[in-house]
């Protein structure tokens, strides 16, 4: 494990939170989306933490700017500074063990708030329902709308940026770490597992594994996720997550049998032109030039052909 240092607010060593928000970074500055949640601080009266995590980054300027904003924040905030990189699991691990609230919010640094009283009405939510889980879904309302993120645009408004009523069918599916409520004792009992590397699916297979004790709630609390990608972005992170994909189907094959993703990829598999099949979709999402749909398509349907190797 790296070394690290603390840095924190004014307001912090006082402060007695119910609520801790975690947002580990790398890279990303956090300091817009702090600024919008600090907006909130008069309104919480000490009752909500933050706890940011800076994951091996290695910039002084930025570790510089980000002290000299929480000289000046309202809110109780704790900033941890990696000397190295410890990776996605690890790091929210990291941040459960600074956070002093009895339930946690994670929350990505590029994501922002969809409503000016965000952090009062997950305090609220705590407060009268006490969930073990739950998250508040995404939207891209804020999100950046050229050209180049179209298609991973299509993409998360078909299958991330879905109303809650559609997200309380699959509770345990639709469950990301950024913008996600969790009790202390439930992920003391289920924490993240570090063996999960590169991107993706160790935020849904912990839900999987949460969902058999805990009932996983979905409330309309969004954010928006402003870091939208392009293609080729989206083509590397698909290519790093197909071992992890393979990782969930050990560990929960009834409930991945059960997931479009995992039944195209079966499907795929049984085809003997598949490493074709595989190199046309890949060319087809990088044409600029076709519809974006079919581009968005065409993407799905290159991570269905990865993800054949790994059923």
């Amino acid at each position: 494990m790296s070394r690290a240092r603390m840095t924190d607010s004014p307001a912090y060593e006082a402060a007695q939170p119910i609520l801790s928000v975690l947002i580990p970074f790398l890279r990303d500055d956090p300091a817009a989306l702090l600024v919008r949640l600090d907006a909130e601080a008069s309104a919480l009266g000490g009752a909500v933490e933050l706890v940011v995590l800076d994951d091996g980054t290695g910039d002084t300027a930025l570790t510089a700017a980000l002290t000299r904003q929480l000289r000046e924040a309202g809110l109780p905030v704790r900033l941890i500074t990696l000397t190295a990189n410890e990776g996605r699991a690890q790091g929210r691990n990291w941040l459960a063990t600074a956070a002093r609230g009895r339930t946690w919010l994670f929350l990505d640094s590029d994501m922002r708030p969809d409503r000016p009283d965000f952090l009062k009405a997950w305090v609220a939510l705590v407060q009268k329902h006490d969930p073990a889980v739950a998250f508040g879904g995404f939207s891209l309302l804020q999100a950046p709308t050229d050209a180049q993120f179209a298609v991973h645009r299509a993409l998360a408004t078909r299958s991330e940026c879905l109303p809650v009523e559609v997200r309380r069918l699959n509770p345990e599916k639709y469950v990301y770490t950024s913008n996600l409520l969790v009790r202390r004792d439930v992920f003391e009992s289920e924490a993240f597992d570090p063996g999960f590397t590169g991107w993706g699916w160790e935020d849904v297979e912990w839900a999987m594994r949460v969902s058999r004790a805990h009932p996983v709630q979905h409330v309309d609390i969004p954010a928006t996720h402003m870091g939208l990608d392009t293609v080729e972005s989206l083509i590397r992170k698909y290519e790093q997550s197909a071992g992890n994909f393979a990782r969930v189907i050990a560990r929960h094959p009834d409930i991945i049998a059960t997931y479009p993703s995992y039944r195209a990829a079966r499907y795929i598999r049984r085809l003997p032109g598949r490493g074709m099949l595989r190199g046309l979709a890949r060319t087809w999402a990088q044409r600029d030039g076709l519809p974006v749909a079919s581009r968005a398509f065409a993407l799905r349907l290159y991570r269905a052909a990865l993800y054949a190797e790994a059923v």
